[in-house]
């Protein structure tokens, strides 16, 4: 069941990076449309052509064919995101600076029929909306053990994979938490679902860009990541289930200027293909951000990052049902199904909301 809810949810993260890249490859054309038209110009872009390019790309990163031979596009990807996160977070520090108070509220966007103001079932909606982004942002554990696999030893692969998901943990959840505080403490309840796509700044233009292409180069290698694993067991399933298919099985040796001999094979080329596009396709129907995060986030979370690990933990450690220790465990895995549960009716809600406005492949930001 877990095996189903990762490689589901892997897929599914596909086409959350696929939305994301494009709505930052927008902002970056509407960011320059605004330096040179004003803050208030209409600026209207299409994303589905930029969903379209950032789908050829992914099809040509996609034809290598192991997973660790892309350790040098995580690298810059990891780089990439630190650099974003930085620049989201130094602008909205300077911005709070700009303002000279703080904004926003204890209990958030008022509950009313004002302009500006939520119904109470709207405002149910978006905060268990809102946990379902906040359990996305934790989703590295689907892919966890995959990495782990590729690791080199002595040292022991978990040993260092204990290091760097702390390392990794301490250094995210501080610019969660960072950002998130700042943002809101900056732009009150009026903050974008997306600091750098939402245009909560305007300034430096160039500087808004740069962490935007930031962005779209971390999705591209943050896709392949997510990507690889779903790939390698649909092909070795395939391997195993016809082992004498020349289609399947022999590999052509192309030279690729800049990377050198790269094995292509025909079932590789076209099943990452499709894969490919069918991702583009789903992400250009439902192009709503903070919804599908937050779907997705929910639907991952419990099963992979609590339940899966709290359980291998017990068996483990031969830990004895009703002790204390036993409760403590359980109790928080169906405390996070719960959450989990609702965010995704939250999420689910909020894709039906957006479904009732929007007209298939005419998105405009």
């Amino acid at each position: 069941m877990c095996g189903f809810v990762q490689y589901t949810n892997l897929w599914a993260t596909a086409v959350g990076y696929t939305i994301t890249a494009a709505i930052s490859a927008v902002a970056i054309k509407r960011s320059d449309c605004f330096h040179s038209s004003g803050d208030n110009a209409p600026c209207h872009i299409s994303n589905n052509p930029y969903m379209a390019g950032f789908g050829v790309v992914e099809i040509i990163f996609s034809q290598v064919p192991d997973f660790d031979r892309l350790w040098w596009l995580s690298i810059v990807a990891a780089i990439m995101s630190f650099t974003y996160s930085t620049i989201g977070l130094g602008l909205g520090i300077g911005k709070l600076i700009e303002n000279k108070h703080l904004r926003g509220t204890i209990t958030g966007i008022s509950i009313g029929h004002a302009t500006g103001e939520l119904s109470k079932a709207q405002k149910g909606w978006q905060v268990l909306q809102s946990l379902g982004n906040i359990a996305f942002a934790y989703s590295f554990s689907m892919i966890l053990i995959e990495i782990q696999d590729t690791l080199k030893s002595p040292p022991a692969e978990n040993k260092t994979m204990k290091k760097a998901t702390l390392i990794g943990v301490c250094t995210t959840t501080f610019f969660y938490m960072t950002i998130g505080c700042v943002g809101y403490a900056t732009f009150g309840n009026s903050a974008p679902g997306n600091l750098l796509t939402g245009f909560g700044f305007y300034n430096p233009y160039w500087l808004v860009d740069f962490a935007n292409a930031c962005i779209v180069v971390h999705l591209v290698g943050a896709y392949q990541v997510y990507s690889q694993p779903l790939f390698a067991v649909v092909e070795n399933w395939a391997s195993k289930k016809w082992p004498k298919s020349r289609f399947i099985h022999h590999e052509y040796i192309v030279d690729v200027p800049c990377y050198g001999a790269l094995p292509l094979n025909l079932f590789r080329l076209i099943w990452r293909t499709i894969f490919v596009i069918a991702t583009t396709i789903v992400a250009m129907l439902l192009p709503f951000f903070n919804d599908v995060v937050g779907l997705v986030g929910a639907y991952g979370f419990w099963p992979l990052t609590v339940y899966f690990p709290i359980e291998m933990y017990i068996n483990q450690k031969k830990i004895v049902p009703w002790t204390s220790q036993w409760i403590g465990l359980e109790t928080l895995s169906v405390f996070c199904l719960l959450i989990s549960i609702a965010a995704g009716i939250g999420s689910i809600e909020g894709i039906i909301q957006d479904l009732k406005h929007y007209t298939p492949f005419k998105t405009t930001y």
